[in-house]
């Protein structure tokens, strides 16, 4: 019985990326732009569909780090970011030299709980501190409740910066997550749902923004024949060569958002009958997930077993899983900051388990996995 690692999310291959990769090796476009980044961008604006205009970069924390920047966030500022999230949601914060401020989620979408959103804003302005920018998050592809969000930051007029880095290809009531803020950000980590190996994205609706992201992630050269600068400026920009990789990967993404959310019913299916355990599901057809991680939360006190028994149990049978992120305001780095809400995400990260979600887990592994689950919980 073949008994290889079976992994949470590996990168999956459609086919064509050797041919883009080729193409930018053949012509010697080689250089953080060419044909490909183009291209690339080109495929995305398209596929977001809403009269966005996209800027490929290194990573979607650059895309992060750059938001903040265009939004004008500097040292000493407060930014609101999501606390249920990973680190390079809120990292980007302190490159500034600025604060975060916390907010716990919800428990239909896991993402930013709009009450203490607004609690939040309410308490930082009257300590004489009103957030400069709202970065929610979201989560494992699915999307956060855009229309409180958007309601609140409206009212109290601070831009949001919409983490989208997991979500390429989901949808809140038929629109396209990385659309809804002032800017948006996407990511195509190894991990992604797809891949340029290492690479991101920041979206906008202004042309003008995105020319300036651009500047910014090209060391911000000033237009002279010499090497001249009169801003600091990164170097930011996705490769030809990785963004040839991505220009194969959207060919398949809308196969790959299918097959994630194949595997998210296959848990579905399994744990129908199981309790104790809760599958994360869309709270309703507003809400449409790419599902690019499936997960799990287990009620230990009616299955008399926990989150780390299961994934121990997992890990010996060689499958990886994880739990759910650890809350930011957790993090010993991120301890002493303030955080607003309850103890929401403290039990997700507590009781919850990402299971392997990979677009490309043939029949073979869905069986040991299935075997696996079933051993643990017979």
């Amino acid at each position: 019985m073949n008994n290889s690692k079976i992994w949470l999310s590996s990168p999956h291959m459609g086919g064509n990326e050797q041919k883009y990769v080729k193409e930018a090796f053949d012509t010697n476009w080689v250089a953080p732009l060419g044909p490909n980044v183009s291209g690339f961008e080109h495929d995305l604006e398209n596929f977001q569909n809403d009269d966005v205009f996209v800027a490929a970069l290194s990573s979607g924390t650059a895309a992060i780090h750059l938001g903040l920047i265009l939004l004008g966030v500097q040292a000493g500022d407060e930014v609101i970011c999501q606390s249920f999230t990973f680190s390079a949601s809120a990292n980007p914060i302190l490159y500034l030299g600025a604060t975060p401020v916390f907010i716990d989620s919800e428990i239909d979408t896991w993402n930013m709980c709009p009450i203490a959103l607004e609690q939040a804003i309410a308490d930082r302005i009257s300590k004489g501190k009103k957030p400069k920018a709202i970065i929610p998050v979201h989560l494992y592809g699915m999307p956060f409740k855009v229309d409180e969000i958007k309601a609140i930051a409206l009212k109290y007029e601070i831009p949001i910066l919409e983490d989208s880095a997991e979500a390429l290809g989901s949808t809140y009531k038929g629109k396209k997550c990385g659309t809804f803020g002032d800017i948006g950000v996407l990511s195509f980590n190894g991990n992604k749902i797809i891949t340029t190996s290492g690479g991101g994205a920041l979206v906008t609706h202004s042309k003008k923004v995105k020319d300036k992201t651009v500047f910014l992630a090209t060391q911000a050269r000033d237009n002279a024949p010499h090497y001249q600068h009169s801003e600091i400026g990164y170097n930011y920009r996705l490769s030809n060569i990785c963004a040839g990789i991505g220009r194969g990967q959207m060919e398949v993404l809308e196969k790959h958002i299918n097959l994630r959310r194949e595997m998210h019913d296959f848990y579905v299916d399994f744990f129908k009958d199981i309790e104790g355990v809760t599958v994360f599901q869309e709270p309703n057809a507003d809400f449409y997930s790419n599902f690019w991680l499936s997960c799990i939360v287990i009620d230990s006190d009616k299955l008399g077993k926990t989150r780390e028994e299961l994934r121990l149990a997992l890990e010996a049978s060689n499958i990886e899983s994880r739990p759910l992120w650890k809350p930011m305001h957790l993090q010993p780095i991120f301890s002493d900051y303030p955080f607003y809400g309850k103890k929401v995400s403290e039990q997700f990260f507590e009781n919850g388990l990402c299971l392997p979600s990979g677009s490309n887990l043939n029949e073979d592994e869905k069986g040991r996995i299935t075997n696996a689950l079933s051993q643990f919980f017979k």
